[in-house]
């Protein structure tokens, strides 16, 4: 199955100008963007997993490695 990722469009216009036009100084922009978009695939992959487990211990598993990367203190947690 092949999924899509949407980007910011001012992403996008950054990306276009430094392949297409060769302006070398939207490269820090491009990258903190990716990073920024590779980050919340990644979050939103382990909030999928917690949702989906059909065991419940890989569930919790992976509820708790969710929390974790959101940050959630321990003692805020149910």
């Amino acid at each position: 199955m092949q999924k899509n990722i949407q980007i910011p469009m001012e992403l996008f216009m950054a990306i276009v100008k430094y392949h297409l036009f060769d302006m070398d100084e939207y490269a820090a922009e491009i990258r903190k963007g990716l990073e920024t978009k590779v980050e919340a695939a990644y979050r939103r992959g382990l909030y999928s997993d917690y949702k989906t487990k059909a065991d419940p211990k890989e569930r919790e598993q992976a509820r708790q490695k969710y929390l974790d990367e959101r940050g959630v203190p321990e003692d805020f947690r149910w």
